[in-house]
């Protein structure tokens, strides 16, 4: 029987894994009992390898993760104690699976799977799909760019990609390859685009890695948010260099699929003159025409320009808003340690975090938790004066640059930057007014009507989570009643158009079998990572007796590397771990072993938080494993094959690894958000 090349790619990879760990394994002293320190930490590398092999052979992770750390745990117990070991092993299992149970960052996961559910049953990705392409025309490659901002867009309100990959396969894949799209790039561009979700949030990646490392998962959020349009408008740019560079690969939409059927009123006011917004404004006096129907026409397409016109008043509020006065009543002298001041001045330049009680997000406990900051309040009198006078560090920062300085209460002088948006901006406002055609109007409305109501729910549930609003948990659970909201309305539209009298009816059983379907597979998705979390949380626990941590770092720190070569040497570990391994295995298995070494190189978990996100882009779309390939597969007609779906996801890999050596030549792009948020 002929073998095919990825058996034997994989079975390569498992031999150059076991055979040096085999060989350099104490299997005399295993056999005899007498098992030093080294000769542990030697079981401990043992018990790693076999884990990954046991994974590439289709053994399910988590059980397989909580067997093999049992068995290894209980040697390491017997090494000691043979007596004990026993009971030991059984009290380590029961111990590290209720503290997976009493993580409050877990909740959050199957609150958020469930929106996803929700709002991928609403179909909104389809007409959303529809206005994206009609909308984007004109762009070189428009059903490839409105398929990467479509999953974009989508990702934002779910992190599912196996469910936007099949969507998009079922929606864009067929009109790709009517309009002559080349199969390889209509793959790449879906399975790319599909696989945003990992990184824009609400991802369940950040949440997991966030658990495991006890970074923030807000901060995560707030971080991976640039990095993740970043990558979108990369895998954008690339399709347009494409279809401009070689347009037989991706063609131009004809003339007639630009081309929108207009409704009965646009239809009669279209001869009038090229521009919507000026035939409506002179309809408007046309006793002739339903001056309702007219007024709520020209209301929306003037809706680009009050959009824009009410964000720069916003803009203009934010940028001269007066600077408050600092109550200076808590401070005290020094010396006065028994004092403890509570109205400590408090720095209003930026966001602080949400607070973590006992019924939101916190992250896991670290040691040094305890050790309080000295507060406030025991700053010496002598600096207070200074601090009053400086009275935010915004006035602070203005007055050491030479700038005017308002008076306390009084509005802040224009900044400059706010003269140049509000050119931009009212040019803007110009241009769209002027190219408000008929045929743009019906593009704009089928946009209003499909991404309008998501974007209301993205900005609610994200927006909650960066300004600090709530809670991710919190947050996912608004989303998901915001997304049961969203498939009701978006059913009962679609039964009123069928079946207008058995709408109501109609709608309740639809949504009751959403409902079901939805919850059924939340159950499925959170079972999985909760026993990922027991799993890896007993295995790491086992790896940490066997001394296999020990050894890990001692290799690393013997290496003589500098920051920059050992966050090198750990993203190509991370990244070569994406071919054979998912990002869930990846995420509860080696992140446990790389989070200890990061104060010694001093790499901030959260940057490593968000490189590793954005490198585990690739366990999607690397074989042999690169689940989005099979998805679309799934989906696709017979005639397009898994090597052409690889070879199109190739190009876009390539694209993941420039974003990962920008995000790490310039943190900023990452750091900057947070920064700003939660000084």
């Amino acid at each position: 029987m002929k073998i095919r090349k990825e058996l034997w790619f994989g079975f390569a990879l498992m031999a150059a894994i076991l055979v040096p760990v085999v060989i350099y394994t104490p299997w005399t002293s295993f056999i005899d009992g007498h098992l030093d320190h080294a000769d542990l930490g030697a079981l401990g590398l043992l018990m790693l390898a076999l884990i990954v092999v046991a994974i590439m052979l289709g053994f399910p992770t988590a059980f397989t993760l909580m067997g093999m750390g049992v068995f290894f745990g209980w040697l390491a117990y017997r090494s000691v104690n043979p007596a004990l070991a026993n009971r030991q092993i059984l009290d380590l299992m029961v111990q590290r699976a209720y503290s997976v149970m009493s993580n409050d960052v877990l909740i959050a996961i199957p609150l958020f799977v469930f929106m996803g559910y929700l709002v991928e049953r609403a179909n909104l990705i389809e007409k959303l799909f529809k206005s994206l392409h009609l909308a984007l025309a004109r762009v070189p490659g428009a059903l490839a760019v409105a398929t990467i901002v479509t999953c974009a867009i989508f990702a934002t309100a779910t992190g599912i990609v196996g469910a936007v990959v099949t969507l998009m396969g079922l929606l864009a894949l067929p009109a790709m390859l009517r309009a002559g799209y080349n199969i390889k790039v209509a793959a790449g561009a879906i399975t790319a685009g599909g696989c945003l979700g990992i990184l824009i949030p609400p991802s369940v990646l950040l949440i997991v890695y966030g658990a495991t490392a006890g970074v923030s998962v807000v901060k995560l959020y707030a971080g991976a948010f640039f990095p993740g349009i970043m990558l979108a408008g990369l895998y954008v740019a690339y399709v347009i260099v494409v279809a401009k560079w070689k347009p037989h690969l991706a063609p131009p939409l004809s003339a007639t699929e630009r081309t929108v059927p207009l409704p009965p009123l646009s239809q009669a006011l279209a001869p009038r003159g090229r521009n919507a917004l000026t035939g409506l404004l002179a309809a408007l006096g046309d006793p002739a025409l339903p001056k309702p129907k007219v007024a709520s026409q020209f209301f929306v397409s003037v809706l680009p320009a009050i959009s824009v016109a009410a964000l720069l008043v916003v803009m203009y509020a934010a940028a001269t808003a007066p600077i408050a006065a600092v109550d200076t009543t808590g401070l005290v002298q020094a010396g006065d340690a028994n004092v403890i001041a509570e109205d400590a001045p408090v720095d209003k330049s930026g966001l602080a975090e949400p607070p973590q009680d006992e019924s939101g997000l916190q992250e896991p406990p670290k040691d040094g938790d305890d050790a309080k900051e000295p507060p406030a309040a025991q700053a010496p009198a002598a600096q207070a004066a200074p601090a009053a006078a400086a009275s935010t560090p915004v006035a602070a920062t203005r007055a050491e640059a030479g700038q005017d300085v308002a008076a306390i209460g009084e509005r802040l002088p224009v900044p400059l930057w706010y003269w140049i948006v509000l050119a931009v901006g009212l040019a803007s406002i110009v241009l769209v007014c002027w190219l408000m055609s008929w045929q743009r109007l019906e593009v704009f409305k089928m946009l209003l009507a499909s991404f309008f109501p998501l974007a209301i729910l993205i900005v609610a549930v994200l927006g909650s989570i960066v300004f600090g609003l709530a809670t991710p948990t919190e947050a996912a659970a608004v989303g998901a009643l915001g997304g049961l909201v969203l498939a009701g309305i978006y059913r009962y539209i679609s039964a009123r158009q069928s079946a207008p009298k058995n709408a109501v009816w109609s709608t309740l059983q639809d949504l009751g079998g959403i409902i079901k379907e939805s919850s059924f597979l939340t159950a499925k998705t959170s079972a999985m990572v909760c026993w990922l979390f027991v799993g890896s949380s007993i295995f790491s626990a086992s790896f940490a007796l066997l001394g296999g941590q020990e050894i890990v770092e001692r290799w690393v720190l013997s290496l003589g590397l500098n920051t920059v070569q050992f966050m090198l040497l750990s993203q190509f570990i991370i990244f070569i771990l994406g071919w054979p391994l998912e990002w869930t295995e990846i995420i509860v298995i080696f992140m446990p072993i790389f989070i200890p070494l990061l104060p010694k190189f001093g790499v901030d978990p959260l940057f490593f938080g968000l490189l590793v996100a954005l490198n585990l882009q690739t366990a999607f779309l690397s074989p042999p494993v690169a689940m989005a390939a099979f998805y679309l597969k799934g989906v696709s007609p017979p005639h397009v094959t898994l090597n052409q779906i690889f070879a199109g996801m190739m190009p876009f890999m390539g694209i993941q690894l420039i974003a990962l050596a920008l995000l790490y030549a310039f943190p900023g792009i990452g750091l900057w958000l947070p920064g700003l948020l939660y000084k």
